[in-house]
């Protein structure tokens, strides 16, 4: 009889337990996990602490008895394994409840043990809270229970994110302190101003571009020497692979620093696999190593685990990087790589920014989406796409998520037949749109420029023209700009006395047409992706275009 031993539980562990149990009744299945929770729903913390999940019962999914009397699974809470023996194929146990060791033998062992919070070397560090386990919410949520008059959390990541809305759900007074220039690194700088507005406008203080030095009872130190009254401190910086068990065993550690694996998920030594936060995944788009700590990554890796073990045909699952986050009204969603990356892989890529609305505008209740899609100029392959709105991004990434998967070419997005009806979306849906703006591009019928090109185009002799309403000019425009509405041009274009002009409006749909016609006058004419609404949330909008 085959003795599988996994190391740890929650997503991948318990996935590749229940699978491998599935497949044969015989095995003996013993997962070892540290905390006293095996399975329960990691994502589902930050809203405990909030509230809005209730009871902590709902984020226990199964418990050692639930999964011996489903699957006969002999599962093992407060069981650290100390050590790994990979020549003779035996791990060292403690249990927790008494401090005694034990070995267990095995013939495949499966590490699922996880990540670290990452914790700053300063002064006081061991007065912030982490979250990753049970344990951790309920040591927080009894601090927060105690209603400190402010909290800190340290990191503007998804988990930061969430916390900090939970915390001012609550009514806390809630501070973000972020090292890095903007919130949420996976979205470029002009999607992360639309989440740092967000938070901004719901009382949370953000400072971005600093970093906690010292951590005190009653207060944090800034490296700016500002001092941040919390009485509670939330460190939320990320995560970092926990290999620690790995190493000592003497199995490869990837260049991203999580336990290297292959096609099947076996490790250097190949009677030991690895999936979930400690393992790296590959790249979809570079076949590069990547470490990407989502659920349903760790969820299909301990799938093909299991079949591999038992001998079954598995297929390599690479990783796009698909994420979601909610940030108190709004949406936010990512998938695939972010222009950051791309440029500082020498990637040539066009930028495709959008703000449709969630469904048809005649529809009531319609709002506002922000999109932004990038894309290989030679191949047409989709590189990567980020949205942000209040209703149907979640709909839109997953489109487009899944277009990325199954190859699809940027032009292809407007062959899509999705579903339509007023309360749900546009005939031309935004994923369409964003397919016909890539045909658009790629036929090079209008030129474009993006946001952070303006500046350099004015300096060298280019006017812009906005050709909204008078009553939008009259709100703000790119400084120097001038207003000739759209329906306009054809009287008043002898007014406009140099050939070369940048054509902004408010989406960009309006400049698009206004480019060919200005083009057809005679005119030199490049239209800003994105229009006003990118700019006005970039960087570049803090500065003058001339």
């Amino acid at each position: 009889m085959k003795r599988i031993v996994i190391v740890g539980g929650v997503a991948g562990g318990m996935s590749a337990a229940t699978r491998l149990r599935r497949l044969d009744d015989s095995s003996e299945i013993i997962v070892l996990e540290r905390s006293g929770h095996v399975s329960y729903a990691n994502c589902g913390l930050p809203y405990y602490v909030g509230g809005v999940i209730e009871n902590e019962a709902d984020l226990l999914l199964q418990t050692p008895t639930s999964l011996f009397n489903r699957f006969r699974l002999d599962v093992r809470i407060l069981s650290e394994v100390m050590s790994v023996d990979a020549q003779a194929k035996t791990v060292t146990v403690k249990k927790l409840s008494d401090n005694s060791e034990y070995q267990l033998s095995y013939d495949n062992l499966i590490l699922s043990p996880g990540a670290k919070p990452i914790l700053p070397p300063i002064p006081g560090i061991e007065l912030a809270y982490t979250l990753r386990t049970v344990e951790d919410v309920e040591k927080m949520t009894s601090a927060v229970d105690a209603t400190p008059k402010s909290v800190l959390v340290i990191g503007g990541g998804f988990i930061g994110l969430e916390i900090a809305e939970n915390l001012v759900h609550r009514g806390i007074k809630t501070t973000i302190v972020e090292a890095s220039d903007q919130l949420l690194a996976p979205l470029d700088t002009e999607m992360a101003t639309l989440v740092a507005d967000e938070v901004r406008s719901h009382g949370a203080l953000v400072y971005l571009n600093s970093s906690a030095t010292e951590i005190t009872p009653s207060d944090v130190l800034l490296k700016d020497g500002r001092r941040i009254a919390a009485d509670l401190v939330i460190a939320a910086i990320g995560v970092r692979p926990d290999t620690d068990l790995a190493k000592a065993a003497g199995l490869t550690i990837g260049t991203r620093g999580g336990i290297a694996t292959n096609e099947h998920n076996q490790t250097s030594d190949l009677s030991i696999y690895a999936i979930g936060d400690a393992a790296e995944k590959r790249d979809a788009l570079d076949g590069s190593a990547s470490l990407v700590p989502l659920a349903n990554l760790a969820n299909r890796h301990g799938r093909i685990v299991a079949d591999h073990i038992y001998g079954r045909q598995t297929r390599m699952v690479d990783t796009i990087g698909t994420a979601i986050v909610k940030v108190f009204d709004l949406t936010i969603a990512t998938t695939g790589w972010n222009e950051k990356r791309l440029t500082a892989a020498g990637r040539a890529f066009e930028i495709i920014h959008t703000h449709p609305s969630s469904h048809a505008g005649y529809y009531p209740g319609a709002q506002a989406m922000t999109l932004k899609m990038i894309f290989d100029p030679n191949t047409l392959q989709i590189l990567g796409a980020q949205g942000i709105g209040k209703e149907g991004i979640d709909k839109r990434i997953d489109v487009l998520a899944t277009a990325i998967r199954s190859g699809l070419t940027a032009p292809q997005l407007a062959d899509l037949e999705l579903s339509y009806a007023p309360p749900f979306g546009s005939a031309k849906d935004p994923v369409n749109m964003l397919g016909y703006i890539a045909e658009n591009r790629i036929s090079k019928l209008t030129s474009t420029l993006q946001w952070h090109e303006i500046i350099a185009y004015v300096a060298n002799g280019y006017q812009v023209l906005d050709v909204r309403t008078e009553s939008e000019f009259a709100k703000g425009s790119i400084a120097g700009a001038i207003n000739m509405p759209l329906d306009s041009i054809r009287e008043r274009f002898t007014e406009i006395t140099n050939k070369n002009v940048l054509v902004l409006c408010q989406v960009g749909q309006r400049a698009h047409t206004a480019t060919l016609l200005l083009n057809d006058l005679g005119f030199n004419a490049r239209h800003i992706d994105g229009g006003y609404l990118t700019w006005s949330h970039s960087p570049a909008a803090l500065l003058p275009a001339s």
